[in-house]
């Protein structure tokens, strides 16, 4: 789950995505649910509250779509989601002192999109900000920039030969993630102890460089084989994490230290918080 389908207000997190031809950000109900009722089990909150207020439940079940977002898992499902005036219809049948800061910071989120569609330059230093909030390196945000940009040409050229963006971009992610680090993204997370976080924001600088030169190298294979749909594009895949594989063997054996590690920057490593 990439920086732009997560928001966070005062810290939680809500799923969103943008909706390319409405022009407009579609938001986890269940997400929102969660922030103004602060419920541990706020799907469950969300069925009594359709069965509460029948006008309430009719309106999600007749107005309010079905969309594709993430899980914690990384896996893609649909869940209800609504748009600013949906939500705001919903907010009015919930009770929170949450209300008022979050109808604040609905407008916010939605026109900080439609200042970086004019300007993109903005979304860049947006995600710069919240690096720094991280305490990330100057040095660190920009080998992160690199690799955002080359992750960006990859799947740009996923996106026109023939592959399926909704399933086949995270299996192709995998294969090439696998072929560098010997783990499966979700494995590298767990590794880190890391839950619905962006396991890019969480690499260091050697992590992010063999990351990125998987990537790269699997998109100049892919060109050169003029690879087309999942299939042909699996066989770049392969290779450019084999190639990067390599590299970091033989980075490991001069070095005696890993590549991959269980560190994270949450604040501790994996080890040091399950201690």
């Amino acid at each position: 789950m990439d920086a732009k389908s997560l928001s966070f207000f005062n810290g939680a997190k809500i799923r969103r995505v943008w909706d390319e031809e409405k022009q407009r950000w579609y938001f986890s109900v269940v997400d929102v649910v969660g922030v103004l009722t602060e419920s541990i089990n706020p799907t469950d909150y969300l069925k009594k509250l359709r069965k509460r207020d029948l006008e309430l439940g009719n309106y999600l079940g007749t107005i309010c779509p079905q969309v594709e977002m993430l899980t914690d898992k990384g896996r893609k499902r649909k869940v209800l989601a609504g748009n600013h005036e949906m939500i705001l219809r919903i907010i009015q049948s919930i009770p929170s002192p949450k209300a008022e800061p979050f109808k604040r910071w609905l407008a916010k989120v939605g026109n900080e999109r439609l200042e970086e569609m004019a300007d993109p330059e903005k979304a860049i230093i947006r995600s710069q900000e919240y690096w720094r909030k991280m305490g990330r390196s100057e040095k660190w945000i920009k080998r992160r920039l690199v690799g955002q940009e080359i992750r960006n040409k990859l799947t740009e050229y996923w996106r026109t030969h023939d592959v399926d963006e909704s399933k086949d971009f995270a299996l192709l992610s995998n294969i090439i993630h696998k072929g560098w680090s010997d783990l499966t993204i979700t494995e590298h997370k767990n590794l880190k102890n890391l839950d619905k976080q962006n396991l890019r924001d969480h690499m260091s600088d050697v992590e992010l460089f063999f990351t990125s030169f998987a990537e790269l190298a699997t998109e100049q294979i892919a060109e050169s084989l003029d690879a087309k749909g999942l299939a042909e594009n699996k066989i770049p895949a392969k290779k450019g994490g084999a190639i990067a594989k390599d590299a970091r063997l033989k980075l490991e054996a001069e070095t005696g230290k890993p590549v991959v590690d269980n560190k994270n920057f949450l604040g501790k490593s994996s080890d040091e918080r399950l201690g």
